[in-house]
C-alpha cells in the first residue's frame, strides 16, 4: 500500500489460541501489528494501533481475545515516515446506498 491508501481487512487471530493461554491478548496484538506491516509493506516499528483496537482485544481479558479482528488501515507519511494507522473498521466502514442494495 501507497501513502494515502487505505482497506479495510480482517485478520484472524486464532493461532495465538495455540500455546499458554497467560498472554494471549498480547500475542494477538504482536500478530496484529506483524499481519499489518506485512499487508501495508512498512516495518512492524512504523505500526500504530489505536487505542479501540487494543481496547478491542483485550475487552475479554489476557486468556481470550477475539478470534478475528477487522480493521481500518490508513498509510500515512509523517516526516519522510510511512506509518499504518490501524483502528476498528466498524468506526470507518463506508456506508452503502440509503435503499440497502
Amino acid at each position: 500500500m501507497e501513502p494515502g491508501e487505505s482497506a479495510v481487512m480482517v485478520f484472524n487471530l486464532s493461532r495465538v489460541y495455540y500455546g499458554r493461554s497467560s498472554n494471549r491478548a498480547k500475542r494477538a496484538v504482536d500478530l496484529l501489528r506483524r499481519l499489518v506491516a506485512r499487508h501495508a509493506k512498512v516495518s512492524p516499528e512504523s505500526v500504530v494501533i489505536l487505542n479501540d483496537v487494543n481496547e478491542y482485544i483485550w475487552s475479554r481479558g489476557i486468556k481470550r481475545p477475539p478470534r478475528r479482528v477487522k480493521v481500518y488501515i490508513k498509510v500515512v507519511k509523517e516526516e519522510d515516515k510511512v506509518k499504518a494507522l490501524v483502528s476498528l473498521a466498524s468506526k470507518k466502514a463506508p456506508v452503502g446506498p440509503a435503499g440497502g442494495k
